[in-house]
């Protein structure tokens, strides 16, 4: 997985990320069903092509390099994959 959203964007869902990926892999989106379900966004580790367009434009810092990652929030490396059932 190259990038991995964690737990700023709990609460905050803010979508800018989501209108600078080139490959569409951040859900879900506003006009999606489970936005209103889900608590925070997501990266598919498939899909994601490692280019980082949507660290900058995060508002709350939320998405980090999988290296990168702070130890207190490695449980978010889980649960971005299985949002996409990976």
């Amino acid at each position: 997985m190259a990038y991995v959203i964690a737990e700023p964007c709990i609460n905050t869902k803010d979508t800018a990320c989501v209108d600078a990926c080139p490959v569409d892999c951040i859900h879900p989106k506003k006009d999606e069903p489970r936005f209103g379900e889900e608590e925070m966004l997501y990266i598919d580790p498939v899909e994601c092509i490692d280019c980082g367009a949507c660290v900058p434009v995060c508002p709350v810092s939320a998405i980090f390099a999988l290296d990168d990652l702070p130890e207190k929030w490695t449980q978010f490396t889980p649960r971005n994959a299985e949002f996409y059932g990976r």
